[in-house]
């Protein structure tokens, strides 16, 4: 009888247990069966020669897969990229047995098994931002945006006026905003920069008014340090570097001082040219966290965002669209900011204004492959379309 034999996708522990557990298996056997049923492939960057011949052979004996370049087998090329296959069973033979080598495969071995603890399914967890609090994990938290400048790709101008920006506040509030992100400087493609002075002009009276009545958590988008220590001073919950703590060197240490606040690191870089697009992606936020945590900031508030249209043309934005869940292996929460984008305005041929139903569907796909925030324009609908995408997604 056909129809009874069907392909199953399974992307962590947790779906695994409950499969093995749906046709009755044994208390015990489910233990053990568990981690063969998760099958992950690896991408590991820059291996020496030696090393990886070393990681071929023992993820060979343990019934796995590894490719490396070609030249690995006379020795023509110093280094290459390492391909794993196997299951999580296999991985976890392979770092034991890495763990008693040399050649920098013990530290390696560490890095493999935080990359695969950092992709299983992460409990519900609370966010501190100062005196309030956002709960990450039990649904998709919407950040509304507030442009408080006058050239903004989307908004420019509609709401450089306080009393306009304070009402536009409140009624993204009413939609079902769970945060409010306020930019002082447009940071579309080429936008004229502004001044640390200019841009607290704009922000400050906005943002004092905003800190003592809106009642979620109130983000400061900028990427300068001295922006961020009066925003910070003043009030504010989360500070949004579009740069990732790499355009002032001393934004880490402003953040840090503030160990109740949560940072959102975003990748950005000039130009568009990638030797691996995601690994880049990948390596440059892994820059970031790095000189957060350095700098004193609580690891458990980064988050996390790839920047689409940021050192992205269309079809770059659409692939990391595309490739989101490779993310996870760095284990932060996932912002992801698609809203009103060239990236659709592109695909669909479509203006600023009538970029709707792309965001949704960019939004969507985002939550299918994990992202934890959403930040937007059109709150109101597209709380709509997360609480919808929730209800598949997040069972």
């Amino acid at each position: 009888m056909k129809g009874r034999v069907r392909v199953l996708s399974i992307e962590n522990k947790k779906e695994a247990k409950e499969y093995i557990q749906g046709v009755g298996s044994d208390p015990q056997g489910v233990k053990l069966m568990v981690p063969k049923a998760v099958y992950k492939v690896i991408k590991i960057k820059n291996v020496s020669i030696t090393a990886a011949n070393i990681i071929k052979q023992e993820m060979l004996a343990k019934g796995g897969e590894a490719a490396l370049n070609r030249g690995a087998i006379n020795r023509s090329v110093e280094e290459t990229d390492v391909l794993l296959m196997g299951t999580l069973k296999q991985y976890e033979q392979l770092i034991y047995k890495l763990r008693m080598q040399p050649f920098g495969l013990p530290q390696l071995a560490e890095e493999i098994r935080e990359a695969l603890a950092n992709t299983e399914h992460r409990p519900c967890r609370e966010l501190r931002c100062r005196n309030k609090k956002l709960v990450l994990g039990e649904r998709t938290l919407v950040m509304g945006i507030l442009n408080v400048t006058p050239d903004s790709f989307s908004d420019g101008g509609k709401f450089n006026q306080v009393d306009r920006a304070v009402e536009h506040a409140w009624q993204l509030v009413e939609d079902g905003a769970d945060i409010l992100d306020i930019g002082a400087e447009s940071t579309r493609p080429q936008a004229n920069p502004v001044s640390a002075e200019e841009e607290l002009k704009r922000l400050m009276p906005v943002l004092e008014k905003l800190v003592s009545e809106i009642p979620i958590p109130i983000s400061v988008d900028t990427y300068k340090s001295e922006v961020a220590r009066e925003a910070l001073e003043a009030g504010a919950d989360i500070i949004n570097d579009v740069w990732g703590f790499k355009k002032d060197d001393k934004m880490a240490e402003v953040c840090a001082q503030y160990p109740d606040v949560p940072v959102i690191l975003m990748h950005n870089q000039k130009g568009t040219e990638y030797q691996d697009l995601m690994g880049d992606i990948v390596l440059s936020l892994a820059e970031s966290i790095e000189l957060a945590e350095e700098a004193g900031v609580n690891p458990d508030n980064i988050i996390i965002d790839p920047g689409i249209g940021f050192g992205k043309d269309t079809e770059q934005s659409l692939e990391v669209m595309h490739r989101l869940q490779e993310l996870k292996c760095l284990g932060k929460p996932v912002l992801l900011g698609t809203s009103r984008k060239s990236m659709i305005g592109n695909t669909l041929d479509l203006p600023v204004t009538e970029r709707l139903e792309g965001t949704a569907a960019t939004l969507t796909l985002g939550i299918v492959q994990g992202v934890d925030i959403v930040r937007v324009h059109d709150v109101k609908e597209m709380v709509r379309v997360v609480r919808m995408t929730d209800a598949m997604v997040r069972r």
